[in-house]
C-alpha cells in the first residue's frame, strides 16, 4: 500500500509509525554499511526484516507496558528476527529521538506531498470559479458596508493569491524541515565521529529529505515553521469559508453551500440550509490556530535533550497535519459545488440607491472642482439621502457644484455600478491563469 493510499489520518496511526521507524532503522543500516561501520550483510539482514508485518506487534505491546519507551520494544522486536548477528548492529550509534523525530518528519514529509497535490486541485477549481465569474458584479463591502462595486471573480483571485504564497512558503521551507537527524545522545556525535555525518548525509540521500546541518535535539524552530505555515494557510482558509457562510444567508444570498437532496439542516426547522462545509472549514482552522503557541513552547527545551518539548510538538505537528488535510480536502469539496446568484448579487449592488457610485462621482466632479471640494459636495448629498430616505440622484441634483457640471444623464450614467468595475476582470483571468499553471507544477 502507497502512502496516497492511505488517509493522513491513518499515517498517523500506530502501526504506520512503527513501520516508518523501521524504515529509519533500516536506512541507517544501510547508510553505515555504505561506510564500512557495520557489515553489508547485517544491513541486508536488517533492511530486508524491518517491516512491521514480521513483527510481534503483541510482543512490543507487552514491551511498551514494561519498559515505557517508545523504541527500545521495537528493536527487541527487530533483533529478534534479524538473528544475533545482524541484531547487533540495530540502531548503531543512534539515540531514540534520531530515529523517532526523523520518522516523524518524514511521516509529515508525505503528508506535505499529498497537501501540495490536493492544492493542485483546489486552484484548478479555484480557476474556473475565478473566470465564470469574473464579470459577476456585486457590492464590494469595507467594514462590513457597501464600499465599491466589485465581481465575485475578483474574490475568487484574492483567495488564488494568497494560497499561491502559502505553496511558495511550503515549497520553500522543505530543506529546513524534513531532515534526518544523527546526533546521538546530546547531539555531540561521539559515539560515530564525523563518519555519523556522512552516515545522515547519506540516510537523508535515500529517504528523499535534508540533512539536518547541527543535529541538536533540543532544535524545534523548523518542525514550528511547519506549524505556523500550516496556520497560516488555515486562516486564509476561514477567510474563503467565511465569506460563503455570510454571503449564504438569506439577508445577501449571492452565494450558497451545495445542498445535496435528503440534506437536513435541523431536526425542528425543516426549512434549514446550513452551511455545514463551511463551519466544519472554520472550526478545524481555528484548532490549527491553537497549536502555533504549543509549537512555539516545544523550542524552549532544556539543556540538550526534554522529551516534554518533544512530546508537545509531536501533538502540534500531528493533529495540525490531519486537520490541514480535512481542511483542503473541505475546500475542494465547497468550492467545487458552490452556487453562485448573480442576479441576486446585481440586485444588492443597487440597494443603497446609487451611494456606492460616491466615489465615482467625486472624481468626475473633482476634476472640475478639485478632489476635496469634490468630497464635501457628494458627501452632503450621499448623507442627505441617507438620513431623509431620498433618492441619490435627487440629492446630488440639488447640489449646484453638481448641477453646474453634470446633467441628469451624466449623473445617471456614473450611478451605474457596472461602469466602475476597475481591474476586476483582469484580476481573475490573471489569477485563473497562474493558479493553472502552479496546479500544473504540483500535479
Amino acid at each position: 500500500m502507497t502512502d496516497k493510499q492511505i488517509g493522513i489520518s491513518d499515517m498517523f496511526a500506530e502501526r504506520n509509525i512503527y513501520q516508518v521507524y523501521l524504515d529509519v532503522e533500516a536506512a541507517l543500516a544501510r547508510a553505515q554499511a555504505q561506510l564500512g561501520v557495520i557489515p553489508q550483510s547485517a544491513a541486508d539482514k536488517i533492511s530486508s526484516s524491518a517491516q512491521i508485518d514480521l513483527l510481534d506487534i503483541d510482543a512490543i505491546h507487552e514491551g511498551l507496558r514494561i519498559s515505557g519507551h517508545p523504541l527500545v520494544p521495537i528493536i527487541w522486536e527487530l533483533d529478534r528476527v534479524c538473528g544475533e548477528e545482524a541484531g547487533g548492529y540495530i540502531h548503531w550509534g543512534a539515540t531514540t529521538q534520531n530515529i523517532t523525530q526523523t520518522a516523524k518528519l518524514l511521516v509529515v514529509k508525505r503528508c506535505h506531498d499529498i497537501f501540495l497535490g490536493n492544492l493542485g486541485k483546489l486552484l484548478n477549481i479555484l480557476a474556473d470559479l475565478a473566470e465564470k465569474s469574473k464579470d459577476y458584479a456585486m457590492p464590494g463591502r469595507t467594514h462590513g458596508q457597501h464600499a465599491v462595486p466589485m465581481t465575485f471573480g475578483h474574490k475568487v483571485a484574492v483567495w488564488i493569491d494568497e494560497i499561491l504564497r502559502h505553496i511558495d512558503r511550503l515549497k520553500g521551507c522543505e530543506e529546513r524541515v524534513f531532515v534526518t537527524m544523527l546526533g546521538g545522545g546530546a547531539g555531540t556525535l561521539a559515539s560515530v565521529g564525523m563518519e555519523g555525518l556522512h552516515t545522515q548525509e547519506l540516510m537523508a540521500k535515500e529517504l528523499g529529505m535534508t540533512s539536518m546541518p547541527m543535529p541538536s535535539r533540543t532544535t524545534q524552530d523548523h518542525q514550528a515553521e511547519y506549524v505556523t505555515i500550516l496556520a497560516l494557510f488555515a486562516s486564509t482558509s476561514t477567510k474563503m469559508a467565511r465569506e460563503i457562510y455570510t454571503l449564504m444567508k438569506q439577508e445577501y444570498g449571492e452565494a450558497e453551500e451545495r445542498i445535496t437532496e435528503g440534506q437536513v439542516g435541523s431536526s425542528t426547522m425543516p426549512q434549514k440550509r446550513n452551511p455545514k462545509r463551511s463551519q466544519r472549514i472554520i472550526a478545524n482552522a481555528a484548532k490549527i490556530r491553537v497549536f502555533v503557541p504549543l509549537a512555539f513552547e516545544s523550542m524552549q527545551e532544556e539543556h540538550e535533550a526534554d522529551a516534554s518539548g518533544q512530546q508537545m510538538i509531536n501533538a502540534a505537528i500531528d493533529q495540525t497535519c490531519i486537520l490541514t488535510d480535512e481542511i483542503i480536502l473541505g475546500l475542494i469539496d465547497l468550492f467545487d459545488g458552490v452556487n453562485l446568484y448573480p442576479e441576486r448579487m446585481r440586485r444588492n449592488l443597487d440597494l443603497s440607491g446609487g451611494l456606492i457610485m460616491s466615489e465615482q462621482i467625486m472624481l468626475e466632479l473633482g476634476k472640475e472642482i478639485g478632489r476635496q471640494r469634490a468630497h464635501d459636495v457628494v458627501y452632503d448629498a450621499a448623507q442627505k439621502s441617507v438620513n431623509e430616505g431620498r433618492s441619490f440622484l435627487d440629492t446630488l441634483a440639488e447640489e449646484e457644484d453638481v448641477v453646474a457640471r453634470l446633467s441628469k444623464d451624466q449623473i445617471a450614467e456614473l450611478l451605474d455600478p457596472e461602469n466602475y468595475m476597475g481591474l476586476c476582470s483582469y484580476f481573475a483571468e490573471t489569477f485563473a491563469a497562474r493558479a493553472r499553471d502552479r496546479a500544473k507544477e504540483l500535479a
